[in-house]
């Protein structure tokens, strides 16, 4: 079912609302994603893989918020160019729950799940 005027008007908020927190999310996190000091004087062994750990964690973070932030962008010029809520896999339209849940994806449930097992 195609998307009403009011559920794209929620959506096209949803996606304006990522587009300004993602970059927060980014800049917020780049102290985190510093190279671990080597010099063990300072900081232990145990210490070190800990933040060596916690960094690898940081920058997958800052990986998936770098992904998303594309998604979005990408999700924002669909709308502009009225091909927003289509799937880009089967060109059906993609479920406002669906949507609700993550406004920036370009592909129905179906589609994702055939992607996602290959």
């Amino acid at each position: 079912m195609p998307l009403t005027e009011a559920q794209l008007v929620d959506l096209r908020e949803a996606l304006k609302g990522l587009a300004r927190e993602l970059p927060v999310v980014l800049a917020d996190s780049s102290a985190g994603a510093r190279p671990v000091e080597l010099d063990q004087t300072s900081v232990g062994r145990v210490s070190r893989m800990d933040a060596m750990q916690q960094q690898k964690m940081i920058e997958a973070g800052r990986h998936s918020a770098r992904t998303r932030l594309q998604q979005v962008r990408s999700a924002l010029r669909r709308v502009e160019d009225a091909e927003y809520g289509e799937c880009a896999g089967c060109g059906e339209d993609i479920g406002f729950a669906r949507l609700s849940a993550r406004p920036e994806t370009p592909f129905c449930l179906a589609c994702q799940e055939r992607r996602e097992r290959r």
